[in-house]
């Protein structure tokens, strides 16, 4: 893999590429807790089939840092999805890709509903991992759900905030160990992962990106439009193929319900058995063949 960056008015913006340099682009996404490292065994099988991937790291993770001297500002560490996507279309423009295929798991899918919602036109195909689409602000969810978001609401009081301060790798353990059936990573993978969750800036992202979910932190002004309109899209037209664990302890399987009434130009759902939330990690065959097949109809 090529390691390149770019800078953005906030960020420098770090991102792996592979694959051959005049294949179809397709830009992968990671979620929380996780890195670039989540792709890496399924990348072989897109770049076998003449595909060049683009890997961001996420702002505030790895590499991928907030530009803060610059001018004497000193941008938020903004932890919206539309703030996410807007990254991902200043890495395309940077690399002049016109349109692109995109995949995204967890944080990454909710990139890609908000690039489909507010840059229809960039993305051609889209596969999307573990976390669901619902319009409009975050609404509480059944009981259930609610039950398995606690980390989300612990990350919303003080005590929370301060404890995932101090030692934000052990929240992410914690994440890892029970939301996919035991014994799916081994120490290596999630070490290798961690290494992204230590920057500066990382705590920060993720506190925003909950607690402004559920009203307790301010959004962002300088989104305010994007996400407006992010808000007020009620359908995506992005050809969508989801894919959801059947173990998935995060999301829980039934989230994503009838979600097909939400995607008005092609739609699959496919549940994999055995699989917890990290479908890309624990059975990335089944995945990649699922992506290839996915971006493939595109040529039907």
């Amino acid at each position: 893999m090529r390691v390149h960056e770019i800078k953005t008015s906030d960020l420098k913006l770090v991102f792996e590429e592979g694959g051959p340099k005049g294949g179809k682009p397709v830009i992968l996404v990671h979620g929380w807790p996780d890195s670039p490292r989540t792709w890496d065994k399924v990348l072989p099988a897109l770049h076998a089939a003449g595909y060049r991937t683009i890997v961001p790291y996420l702002r505030g993770y790895g590499l991928s840092e907030f530009r803060s001297h610059l001018f004497g500002r000193n941008p938020r560490r903004t932890g919206q999805p539309v703030a996410f996507a807007q990254d991902v279309i200043d890495l395309a423009d940077a690399l002049k890709l016109k349109t692109f295929d995109f995949v995204g798991h967890d944080w990454g899918s909710s990139t890609g509903y908000a690039l489909a919602a507010l840059f229809p036109k960039r993305l051609q195909r889209m596969v999307v991992l573990s976390s669901v689409f619902r319009p409009g602000a975050a609404k509480a969810p059944p009981l259930p759900q609610a039950q398995a978001y606690w980390y989300q609401w612990f990350l919303c009081t003080d005590p929370g905030m301060k404890e995932f301060r101090r030692d934000p790798v052990a929240y992410g353990k914690r994440m890892w160990d029970t939301w996919s059936p035991e014994g799916w990573y081994s120490p290596a993978d999630l070490e290798e992962a961690a290494k992204s969750w230590t920057g500066k800036d990382f705590a920060e992202v993720v506190l925003h990106s909950y607690r402004s979910r559920w009203g307790h932190s301010p959004l962002d002004p300088n989104y305010a439009v994007l996400q407006a309109r992010f808000e007020g899209t009620v359908t995506l037209d992005v050809p969508t193929l989801f894919l959801h664990g059947l173990e998935d302890r995060c999301g829980l399987p039934e989230s994503s319900d009838g979600m097909g009434r939400y995607f008005t130009n092609g739609y699959q759902r496919i549940l994999i058995d055995g699989v917890g939330h990290f479908p890309q990690r624990e059975n990335p065959t089944l995945v990649a063949e699922e992506i290839l097949r996915h971006l493939r109809e595109r040529a039907a």
